[in-house]
């Protein structure tokens, strides 16, 4: 199966105050890097954006014990627009997955936090436990075990592995991302019934490959697509924009992408969104695509090309200029500490 995915580089989080959910996910779960905070105009987004121009905000923060981070989104010239209450199902990611190094501490912990609705522990169908947070903007957060580490520190959290997607046609969807994504490893495949809804459940994951410049931290991918049986599930962003509250969209870090963007044509598919050259975020660039899945959630697909290793002395990697499967030595990731969320 091809490798184009080095891992889950975040999620896309719209909230209406950019800088409160920083210092929130900073102290919630440990996303403490601050790889950039820009502002500017989304202007290849229009399609998704009311056909206008529209100003925003984006701050992209990390935890370096693994996997991807938040891209923290923020309309500057619009109010963000919440939707409805999310359920299990809803077309569109229903959750983001984070790593826990140790469950029950995760859950103690997040318990005693003011503001947050923490489920009781439960078993998934792949026979290990996990359970949920809400956070006060009603994004839910779904936890589960791992042993996949860039580093363990004492914080129970790492960061994200991947998400839950609630799909119309389970066929199709699983045909997406096994095919066009290559997140190929069927871990679970069965049916839950909880509160009269029937949900037809997938589990899929993708190893890590150790291509790519940043591969060991990503580390492995996790997703779980769910098809509410009995009832049609409502789309969570219909007559919204990407950029209102909540998650809009999952971010890969991608190693070649002309030979992915060659693999979806191949398969009749398109990006709906491509940066062609390098676009600038802050101190970091890369080319950004975005494509979308079989019911229109947003995949964002991002080819890193400058990252900052250590800001304060103007000292920036450009992986243009080296193999990109090769992946980073740990020493150099280790270095992204020294800008903390403050």
């Amino acid at each position: 199966m091809h490798q184009f995915l080095s891992g889950i580089q975040q999620v896309g989080i719209g909230v209406c105050n950019a800088t409160k959910a920083m210092h929130t996910y900073k102290h919630l779960f440990g996303m403490d890097v601050l790889i950039f905070d820009d502002e500017a105009k989304a202007s290849l987004m229009t399609q998704y954006t009311g056909n206008e121009v529209r100003k925003r905000r984006a701050i992209l923060t990390m935890n370096l014990q693994g996997g991807g981070g938040f891209e923290i989104w923020q309309f500057q010239d619009r109010v963000p627009q919440k939707g409805i209450q999310v359920q299990l199902g809803h077309i569109g990611i229903n959750a983001t997955i984070l790593k826990s190094h140790n469950i029950l501490q995760s859950h103690n912990r997040l318990s005693k936090i003011e503001g947050l609705l923490v489920s009781k522990m439960e078993i998934g169908l792949d026979q290990k436990s996990f359970f949920y947070v809400t956070d006060s903007d009603d994004n839910i957060f779904k936890i589960i075990p791992s042993d996949n580490w860039f580093q363990k520190k004492e914080y129970d959290l790492g960061g994200v592995v991947g998400a839950v997607v609630g799909v119309r046609d389970m066929d199709k969807s699983l045909d997406f991302y096994k095919n066009i994504l290559g997140i190929d490893t069927v871990l679970y495949d069965g049916v839950r019934v909880e509160n009269n809804q029937k949900y037809h459940i997938i589990g899929l994951s993708k190893k890590a490959t150790g291509k790519g410049a940043f591969n060991k931290l990503l580390g492995d991918v996790t997703l779980e697509l769910v098809q509410i049986l009995n009832t049609k599930a409502p789309k969570i962003y219909e007559n919204r924009f990407w950029g209102d509250c909540g998650f809009i969209h999952l971010c890969f870090d991608v190693v070649a992408m002309d030979a992915l963007k060659a693999h979806v044509i191949e398969q009749g598919l398109h990006f709906s969104v491509d940066s062609n050259n390098t676009f600038a975020m802050d101190n970091a660039s890369g080319r950004f695509c975005y494509i979308e899945d079989p019911d229109g959630t947003l995949i964002e697909l991002v080819e890193t090309h400058k990252v900052p290793i250590l800001k304060k002395v103007g000292w920036y990697l450009d992986l243009r200029k080296r193999n990109q499967e090769k992946p980073l030595p740990d020493w150099m990731i280790k270095m992204l500490a020294l800008s903390k969320v403050k």
